[in-house]
């Protein structure tokens, strides 16, 4: 990934998209990936047991549940999903989302399903993108 002199704006590149769940990256900060994804529906349960996870909401109504409450989240709103806490992100309707994660995090973290995309897909070097 090489530095690009030019603004990127999260929401034009998260619309750019075709699949849902499949998250794309745009930007590295020091060892932190900036990603944008489209989703809809439900992703799964899972956790990633050394990294936080922020999800940054562009657009539509995104829940993120958790065990025992859930969090809801408006276009502008950021969480952080604390490392080793068990969740999962779902919408109703489409959303796009910005995603500030460590290069290690994997996309569904303990669990790996059909939606799972690799670090790879996720640099647009394999599939799913």
């Amino acid at each position: 990934m090489h530095w690009n002199s030019m603004p990127t704006n999260l929401k034009t590149e998260a619309e750019k998209l075709t699949d849902y769940w499949s998250p794309r990256i745009l930007g590295r900060v020091n060892d932190q990936y900036i990603k944008v994804a489209k989703i809809k529906g439900s992703l799964t349960w899972h956790r990633h047991d050394a990294e936080d996870e922020l999800f940054l909401l562009l657009a539509g109504d995104l829940r993120i549940e958790y065990e025992d409450h859930f969090v809801d989240l408006k276009p502008g709103d950021f969480h952080v999903v604390p490392k080793g806490l068990l969740h999962n992100p779902v919408c109703e309707s489409e959303c796009l989302i910005a995603l500030i994660e460590t290069t290690t995090t994997q996309h569904t973290g303990d669990v790996v399903i059909e939606k799972t995309r690799s670090i790879d897909a996720q640099l647009g070097s394999g599939a799913g993108h």
